[in-house]
Formats: structure tokens, C-alpha cells, sequence
């Protein structure tokens, strides 16, 4: 029990064995099953082992984030004339949604099955004044597992006032199995030929840098390790991907040599944040107690960009009554020999 309301865990599992675990604290996904070129399934997801673990503070290991996913600078933000003050959790500035966001809070849920797959859909109700968001927010996430071993996420949302969305998927992968390791020698392609530019404190300056010649160059295949000592800490950019539209769109794809796994993520929204697990320092123990050290893991989060609300020319995070948000990202899952 999670403020009064039951937790629960739910398993999807398609024909080939690709089995996902979501609980409805959060969102989170538990564990991903995924086989390797000679079929052996491993779990590629940074976890726990407990519910407890996940109530504890820790760097949103598999949880849905919301309503505003990344920083918004000073958590200040200006819609329709009227300044909002939001929580100041990351230093100076506002930082997924707050100190309780989407992924600490207990969704409704429930299981469904259609011809495309098996799946759960969650339901929450963020009130108008929650975090200081403003206007009642009504939203679904639905987690589908297929037999193409594509687990898709599907998010609706509507609002009775106007506000700011941005929501995501904060899972951690390494395509080795979590605990084994870290993710330098995995292999990755961005489609996307600039990224936002930030300052100092992770905050979007306005500009759009193109990644040529550059360590955030992953126009092509390259290890996340090759250049990785070239950045502070490493990787913890958004990117803008190459869009032609609204349809679903290549984000990018990452491959394991060993293993064979490689994972392709593909999604409706304009950026996508990567991750390398900078902030992993061993303090904390995941699944069969192991210990995540630095880059354990690496997010691929597709989501808006950062600080949208402050920064007009970015693409827009406001949503208004009538409208309806939503946005779908799909992790799909191939063997490479």
C-alpha cells in the first residue's frame, strides 16, 4: 500500500518470451526480458528487487515522468500573462516534475488484450495546484507488448485549464543485462544533427548546435564510451531529431556486440534526451545486490525539449482544453549476429 491505495505488478509476455514487469507505483518498468543472439533472456533494466527500494529516493530507474519531464530553468514559467512558481529539486531549477511527480504517485491500472498485443493502462488524475501545475490533468499511459518484440508506450492527456506537458520513460538499459557492467563499449546512432545547447547548470540556452565534429556526433555508429572523456561526466544532452512530420520517426538505435541485443527507439516527439548514467556511484544496490557504478546504464528519453515553456521558438509545450496530448515511443528489439 502506497497512500492507501494497492500496488501492483503486472507481467506481459509475448510468443518469443520477451517478458516486461510494470508496477502502478510510478509506471515503472521492474524488469525487461529480452533474449540475446542464443535466445538466453536477461533482464536490460536498471532495478530493484523491492518495492521498498523504489518508495526510497533514487534517479527515476524505470518510471513514467511528469508532467514536465527535464529542467525548467528557476522553475518559473509564464502562460497566458500569469507566472508559476514550480519546486526548485535540482539545484536552482525545476527538474521532472517535481518533488512528487508522475513517478511517485499510484496510477490506476488495468490490464488489457487486443490484436496487437497485451498490454496495461494507467490512469491518473494530477489536480489542478499539484506541484503547482496549473488545471486538472486526466492522463493514460499504455504500455503494449507485441510479438515483434516492441514494447510501445502510448500517452494521452487532457486538461480543463491551460497548462504545460511533457511526458516520458526514464527507463535504464544496458543491453549486456543490468549489473553487468557498464554501457561504454555498447554502440549508438542518433538520428539527429543538433542538439539544444545548455549552460553550466544543464539549462537550454535557445541555441540549436550542430553535432558535427563535435563528441555528441552519433550521426553514425559510434561506442558511448569513444569520446565520452571529452564531456564532464558524460552524456546528458537533448537532441533534436531529423522529423519530416508528425508520424513516428527513427530516434536512434544502440547495439550490444556481445550479446547481439540491439534496441531501436522510435517516437512522435521532436527531441530525445541520452543519458549515461553520470550521477550512478555505486551507493546504490539494484537487483541479485548489485551495485550501479557510473554509465550502469544509459535513457534514451523522448520527450520535448527542456525549458520549452521559457523558450518561445522551441516547439510547444502548452496545452489547452479541447485539446488532447499525446505522443507515442516505441523500444523495439532485434538480434544482430
Amino acid at each position: 500500500m502506497v497512500g492507501g491505495k494497492e500496488v501492483f505488478q503486472f507481467t506481459l509476455k509475448n510468443k518469443h518470451d520477451m517478458t516486461v514487469k510494470i508496477i502502478n507505483f510510478g509506471g515503472i518498468v521492474t524488469s525487461l526480458l529480452v533474449p540475446d543472439k542464443t535466445g538466453k533472456l536477461d533482464d536490460v533494466v536498471l532495478g530493484f528487487d523491492n518495492l521498498a527500494d523504489y518508495l526510497a529516493e533514487h534517479p527515476y530507474f524505470g518510471a513514467l515522468i511528469g508532467r514536465y519531464a527535464n529542467r525548467i530553468a528557476k522553475g518559473r514559467f509564464v502562460l497566458n500573462g500569469k507566472e508559476y512558481q514550480l519546486a526548485l529539486n535540482d539545484g536552482k531549477n525545476h527538474l521532472h516534475g517535481g518533488n512528487i511527480g508522475f513517478n511517485k504517485v499510484v496510477w490506476d491500472a488495468v490490464e488489457f488484450c487486443n490484436a496487437e498485443g497485451a498490454g496495461v493502462e494507467l490512469n491518473y488524475l494530477s489536480k489542478d495546484g499539484e506541484e503547482n501545475y496549473p488545471g486538472n490533468l486526466s492522463t493514460t499511459v499504455r504500455y503494449l507488448l507485441n510479438d515483434q518484440n516492441e514494447l510501445v508506450i502510448k500517452y494521452l492527456a487532457t486538461t480543463d485549464q491551460p497548462t504545460i506537458v511533457n511526458l516520458t520513460h526514464h527507463g535504464y538499459f544496458n543491453l549486456k543485462g543490468e549489473g553487468c557492467g557498464d554501457i561504454l563499449d555498447h554502440e549508438i546512432m542518433i538520428n539527429a544533427d543538433r542538439y539544444t545547447a545548455v549552460d553550466e547548470e544543464l539549462i537550454p540556452t535557445g541555441e540549436l548546435i550542430p553535432v558535427h565534429n563535435t563528441p555528441l556526433d552519433f550521426t553514425t555508429w559510434q561506442p558511448i564510451g569513444a569520446r565520452i572523456k571529452k564531456l564532464p561526466g558524460g552524456y546528458d544532452h537533448n537532441y533534436v531529431l531529423n522529423r519530416k512530420g508528425p508520424e513516428l520517426t527513427l530516434a536512434a538505435s544502440v547495439r550490444e556486440p556481445k550479446s547481439g541485443r540491439v534496441m531501436t527507439v522510435y517516437t512522435t516527439e521532436p527531441g530525445m534526451q541520452f543519458y549515461t548514467g553520470n550521477f550512478l556511484d555505486g551507493t546504490l544496490t539494484g537487483k541479485r545486490g548489485v551495485k550501479y557504478g557510473k554509465h550502469s546504464g544509459f535513457c534514451l528519453e523522448t520527450q520535448h525539449f527542456p525549458d520549452s515553456p521559457n523558450h518561445p521558438a522551441f516547439p510547444s509545450t502548452v496545452l489547452n482544453p479541447g485539446e488532447v496530448y499525446q505522443q507515442t515511443t516505441i523500444y523495439q528489439f532485434t538480434i544482430e549476429q
